[in-house]
C-alpha cells in the first residue's frame, strides 16, 4: 500500500506546484517601521540618499593619502574627526587626520591606517615598518551600498532586523506589507478539551491548537484557533463551514483509516478535492492535501471562484509539526505574498548512528547544538522519545533529523540534513 503513496520528494513538488499556481500579494496596510518585523514587504523600498551619504571610515585610525605614508616618513596630525561631524578638508599634504570609525573622510583623503598600525610621536604619527597601505583600504565609499533611488528591499521580503535596519537608514519611518493570511485551526476528537480544563479519564489537552498558532504566527500567518469538532458527521460539517472564510485551514485529527477517522468524507460532502491522501514519511503518513472551492459557499459572503487549500494533518502533536512545516509552510507563504517561505534545512554532523527504514523518508526530533568548532559542522542527535505523541522528549528537540528513503542506516560522524523547527 505505502508503495502507492508519494514519496516525500514528490509531495513536496506537488506542493511547491501548487504554491506556485495560488501565489498572490494580499492586501496591503502601513505599519510603524518598529511593529514591522516578521511582516512582508507590499512595496518595494528605495534608499532616499546616497548610502553611505559619505566616505565612512570602517576603522579608528588616521584618514590619510597611502602614497604618502607607504614613504614610512613623518606624517603630521592635522586635526581629528568623529562620526556625527559633519566631512571635513581638504587634508594638507604631507598630513594625516585622526578619524573614529564611521566619521566622514576629509576630502583629500584615500584611505584610513589603523591606529595600532602606527608610532605616533608628539603630533607626528609613522607607519610601522614592514607595514604597507592600499588606497581605498578601511573606507567604504560615498554610495557604494546604494545610490539615492535604488531599490534597497523588493516586495515580497519577510522583514527581520537586518531589513529594518536598512528602512530605518532610508528614512522609512512607515512601510507598506502585505495584510497577514488568516489560518484557521481545526482539532478534532471527542478527547479534546480546552487547555485550561481539567481532563477526565481518557480525554486530554488540546495542545495541537496552540502549538500549531504559534507555527503558523511564526511562518507570518494569522492564526484561528477553532472549536474542536466532535467525532461526529454534524459536528464535523459545521466546523468545516464555519471556517470557509479563512485563507488557508490545517485539521488536525481524524485522518487515518480507523472507524473514527471522518475528516475526509466531510470535506467530500462539501466538494473538496484532495491533490494527495499520504506519504511515505514517519511521522505524517496520513497526511490529506487539498482544496475547496468557495463557489458552493457563496451564502458564507466569500467571494466565489476562490479555493481554500487545506492540510489534514494527523492527530499526533509531532506528526502535525513536522507536517506542518514541510508542506503547510509553503503554502502559507504563497498566499502571504512570501515566495521564499517554506521548510529550512541545514547541514550537520550526526554524532551517533541512527537507523533508517526503505520505504519511509524519517524525520527523527532532534537537537542540534550550534556552536562547533571553528571548521566544523554543528553536532546533531536524536532526542529520545516514545513516539510521536511524546511532548516531553519534543520539547527538548530544536530540529529534525532527515533520514532519506531507502537508507539503511546513517553513521556516526556523517553530514546529514536537518529541518529546523
Amino acid at each position: 500500500m505505502s508503495s502507492a503513496l508519494p514519496s516525500y520528494s514528490e509531495a513536496a513538488a506537488k506542493v511547491a506546484a501548487y504554491a506556485s499556481e495560488i501565489a498572490r500579494h494580499p492586501a496591503s496596510e502601513r505599519v510603524e517601521l518598529g511593529q514591522a518585523a516578521g511582516r512582508v514587504l507590499a512595496t518595494s523600498l528605495t534608499a532616499d540618499r546616497d548610502q553611505p551619504p559619505f566616505a565612512r571610515s570602517t576603522r579608528d585610525g588616521f584618514a590619510c593619502r597611502a602614497a604618502e605614508i607607504n614613504t614610512h616618513q613623518p606624517l603630521i596630525v592635522a586635526g581629528s574627526i568623529h562620526a556625527g561631524q559633519p566631512p571635513l578638508g581638504p587634508l594638507p599634504p604631507l598630513a594625516a587626520w585622526e578619524i573614529m570609525t564611521g566619521a566622514p573622510v576629509p576630502s583629500g583623503a584615500d584611505a584610513v591606517v589603523m591606529i595600532e598600525h602606527v608610532e605616533r610621536s608628539g603630533e607626528s604619527i609613522r607607519l610601522r615598518p614592514q607595514r604597507t597601505l592600499e588606497p581605498g583600504e578601511n573606507i567604504v565609499p560615498l554610495g557604494a551600498e546604494a545610490r539615492a533611488g535604488d531599490a534597497v528591499l523588493t516586495a515580497g521580503t519577510r522583514l527581520g532586523p537586518q531589513h529594518i535596519a536598512l528602512a530605518a537608514a532610508c528614512g522609512h519611518a512607515t512601510i507598506a506589507v502585505f495584510r497577514r493570511v488568516r489560518v484557521a485551526i481545526l482539532a478534532t476528537g471527542d478527547e479534546l478539551v480546552p487547555v485550561a480544563s481539567k481532563p477526565a479519564p481518557g480525554q486530554i489537552r488540546n495542545s495541537n491548537g496552540v502549538m500549531l498558532a504559534l507555527l503558523v504566527a511564526q511562518a507570518g500567518g494569522d492564526p484561528w484557533i477553532l472549536s474542536p469538532a466532535r467525532d461526529n458527521d454534524r459536528s464535523l460539517d459545521d466546523a468545516l463551514q464555519h471556517a470557509v472564510p479563512a485563507d488557508m485551514l490545517l485539521i488536525t485529527g481524524g485522518v487515518s483509516a480507523g472507524k473514527f477517522d471522518l475528516v475526509e468524507p466531510a470535506l467530500a460532502r462539501i466538494g473538496a478535492r484532495i491533490h494527495f491522501t499520504g506519504v511515505r514519511i514517519q511521522p505524517g503518513k496520513p497526511l490529506v492535501f487539498g482544496d475547496l472551492s468557495r463557489t458552493h459557499h457563496s451564502s458564507s459572503g466569500v467571494s466565489a471562484g476562490k479555493v481554500l487549500p487545506f492540510f489534514g494533518l494527523p492527530g499526533n502533536p509531532i506528526s502535525s509539526a513536522a507536517t506542518f512545516l514541510l508542506f503547510g509552510s509553503r503554502i502559507l507563504g504563497a498566499l502571504s505574498g512570501n515566495a521564499d517561505a517554506g521548510p529550512r534545512f541545514a547541514l550537520a554532523e550526526l554524532a551517533k548512528e541512527v537507523k533508517g527504514k526503505p520505504d519511509l523518508t524519517r524525520f527523527v526530533p532532534s537537537f542540534c547544538k550550534f556552536d562547533p568548532p571553528t571548521g566544523e559542522l554543528p553536532a546533531v542527535k536524536i532526542v529520545p522519545s516514545q513516539g510521536s505523541g511524546d511532548l516531553a522528549s519534543f520539547s527538548r528537540a530544536n530540529c529534525f533529523l532527515v533520514v532519506p528513503e531507502g537508507t539503511e542506516r546513517l553513521k556516526a560522524g556523517e553530514t546529514v540534513r536537518i529541518l529546523m523547527i
